[in-house]
């Protein structure tokens, strides 16, 4: 997977396209990552002991990461590897495709 934790990324399509956030969590068994802001829920939280009280809790859920591109500055790329060095230290980077720079 190409996004990684504390990424700025934006939506490209669904419910909340357009918005931008940080990435919070990378699911890599689904390919699928929980951003900041993005893709909110409520969901009813019953009272834990018999005298307090339950609540509506607002929670992000995961959106597919083909759904979200990465940022570079304010606009929207899409991500690949390079590798930088030569013989035994290699090292993988990741690169913007519009303009080559490392991110």
């Amino acid at each position: 997977m190409k996004i990684r934790k504390g990424d700025t990324v934006k939506v490209i399509a669904g419910k909340d396209k357009g918005k931008t956030g940080s990435v919070l969590i990378t699911l890599n068994d689904s390919d699928q990552v929980i951003i900041e802001g993005v893709n909110e829920v409520k969901r009813h939280q019953k009272n834990r002991r018999t005298r307090s009280q339950g609540q509506i809790i607002e929670k992000s859920m995961p959106i597919h990461v083909s759904n979200v591109a990465l940022m570079e500055g304010d606009k929207a790329v899409r991500a690949g590897y390079t590798f930088e060095g030569e013989g035994d230290k290699r090292k993988k980077v990741r690169i913007s495709k519009a303009s080559g720079k490392q991110i």
